[in-house]
């Protein structure tokens, strides 16, 4: 017969010290391994990201909530702060430049809006992963959730701004819906540039919306991956947006430049820079055709050599520092 067990506390200790143990080990942050540093898995990333709509959906919403929290109108606040920065500064520089309101204040509020899209991807893309520290050392979520959660948020707040948009295009809509020139408001003889006005064409401002999401996606990941190790950059790149935006055509309209005598040679030297500006390309795709603007080919073939060559960037770098940002952040 064999004697009874003297010692079954001890063995309960050890037991719950194994699985305490384990747990520990399971909430810890997984170690790079040599397998994790392929293509494969980049993709992996993406497609479970793209996959977890409901998550990066919510958090992302919560965010515009969470922002507006016990407001009366709530988000609302976002369309009526751009509608009275539009308005203002649009009969500002009407006034000062002598443009016709009819097509100036529709230039400058899109351009006001797409721009607000794109340095918002490019100023929180930067802080994705930073801000959701918590999250990424708690939960094992694919890093393309953060991407799509910052990118998500800057889409609703451009889905409030557009209404903006929509209300000064309806107002103005006899005079945006036939040719004219945004300096003059009529076209004549001596225009240089005359705008073909609202049409079919302008149906084209939906797949350069998209466009512009697909880059602020591969922004978003790539400076964020980045700005997570190197904590400088935010601050750099933050700098430089205000002057990108005095440098883009975004208040004053590239027609200013094209004239005779001095203005003729000033858009001679002028012209070649605003054009080797990629912001201008981006803001231009998606205003242009809002606002019956006709969009040049040129600025099609820049956008979509970027969003290549920069998904590329943003692969190579998922590829080879994904599961090093748990640490970084």
């Amino acid at each position: 017969m064999e004697p009874p067990n003297r010692y079954p506390e001890r063995v309960q200790a050890t037991s719950t010290v194994d699985e305490t143990a384990d747990l520990v080990t399971d909430a810890m942050p997984t170690p790079p391994t040599p397998g994790s540093r392929t293509f494969a898995r980049a993709f992996e990333d993406i497609r479970n990201g793209f996959q977890q709509q409901e998550l990066w959906g919510h958090l992302g919403w919560q965010d515009i909530k969470q922002r507006y929290r016990r407001s009366v109108i709530g988000p609302f606040w976002i369309t009526i702060s751009q509608a009275v920065i539009s308005l203002g500064l649009g009969v500002l520089y009407a006034t000062l430049w002598n443009n016709p309101i009819q097509t100036f204040l529709p230039y400058i509020a899109t351009g006001f809006i797409v721009w607000g899209f794109i340095s918002g991807c490019l100023s929180e893309g930067m802080e994705t992963f930073i801000a959701n520290e918590g999250l990424i050392k708690q939960i094992r979520a694919p890093l393309t959730v953060y991407v799509l959660r910052t990118v998500w948020r800057q889409t609703l707040m451009f889905a409030h701004n557009i209404i903006v948009v929509v209300i000064i295009v309806a107002i103005f809509f006899p005079k945006l819906s036939q040719p004219y020139d945004l300096n003059h408001g009529v076209c004549g003889p001596d225009t240089i540039i005359c705008h073909p006005g609202i049409g079919w064409w302008s149906l084209s401002a939906i797949p350069a919306f998209f466009l512009l999401a697909l880059n602020a996606c591969w922004v978003t990941l790539l400076l964020g991956i980045i700005s997570t190790r190197y904590r400088d950059l935010p601050q750099l790149i933050n700098s430089l947006i205000q002057l990108l935006f005095y440098m883009t055509p975004i208040v004053w309209p590239i027609d200013q430049l094209y004239g005779n005598g001095q203005r003729a040679q000033l858009a001679k030297a002028i012209t070649p820079i605003v054009h080797l500006n990629p912001f201008y390309h981006f803001v231009q795709i998606l205003r242009a055709p809002l606002i019956g603007q006709a969009v040049s080919i040129w600025s099609w073939v820049v956008v979509l050599g970027i969003t290549v060559v920069g998904w590329m960037l943003a692969l190579a770098a998922l590829r080879n520092y994904r599961a090093r940002v748990s640490y970084w952040v």
